[in-house]
């Protein structure tokens, strides 16, 4: 059976870096994983992708090499669970803003007795006995911090047992605080929730919009981060290569 290697990378010390893929294509996933990334998260809340999209992303995604990820569409048991149930070996949670959600994620997360997965498995039949077991320790579980009211409980949403790690919101974030993305008060808002990440054990990660970006939080020490979406490669290649041609809009 499959191991989360982005997890285990992580648990060592090392980053995980990840591509977003909100298209709706499974083979755009896939060419995410076959570039080389740790992982490729296919997006269930802003994305286009559905039930059978997903799962077929999933597919590719593995076969590639790389780890399936998802971000689901809203703090959900039942959503939690049919990505599970599809392949996914990390979940993201988006806006959770307290102990109390981030407990509900966890809940849906791993089987009894640790938490209350329904055994639907689908896919997981295929796996064999060992799956319940083997499973609840390959799943990554990720809460979305993109607030002011989850950046000041922090660290009381880490602390929550079966909560891996956290993935920054930094748009939302933004907005919520009232900044600019990449102002001061912005990065001392991150760098708060880092802290807290590291208080509890915890892995701290962040979506950004480039390798520029990237480095610079990689240099902060945050470990799960994005790259960017393969929606914005896509157009700043098509952007790129008319500009080299001497066209532009």
């Amino acid at each position: 059976m499959k191991i989360n290697a982005a997890k285990q990378r992580m648990l060592a010390g090392q980053p995980a870096l990840g591509m977003q893929v909100a298209l709706g294509s499974p083979v755009s996933a896939g060419l995410m994983a076959r570039a080389g990334f740790d992982f490729v998260l296919v997006d269930n809340q802003h994305g286009d992708y559905n039930d059978a999209t997903s799962q077929h992303a999933f597919q590719l995604i593995t076969l590639e090499g790389s780890v399936p990820m998802a971000r689901v569409c809203r703090n959900d048991f039942y959503a939690i669970g049919r990505l599970l149930d599809r392949g996914a070996l990390g979940i993201i949670v988006p806006m959770v803003n307290s102990a109390a959600d981030a407990r509900a994620a966890a809940y849906a997360m791993r089987y009894p007795p640790i938490g209350g997965r329904s055994f639907g498995h689908l896919l997981a039949d295929f796996h064999g006995a060992d799956y319940e077991a083997w499973i609840d320790q390959q799943v990554f579980l990720v809460v979305q911090i993109e607030s002011a009211e989850a950046v000041e409980r922090a660290e009381e949403i880490m602390g929550v047992d079966g909560v891996d790690g956290c993935w920054i919101g930094p748009t939302d974030l933004a907005a919520s605080l009232g900044v600019k993305r990449g102002s001061d008060a912005h990065t001392a808002a991150v760098l708060r929730v880092r802290d807290a990440c590291r208080k509890t054990g915890k892995i701290p990660g962040i979506h950004t919009y480039g390798a520029a970006e990237t480095q610079r939080w990689l240099d902060h020490g945050l470990q799960f981060i994005t790259a960017g979406a393969e929606t914005l490669l896509l157009a700043s290649a098509a952007a790129e290569t008319l500009r080299v041609l001497g066209r532009k809009r």
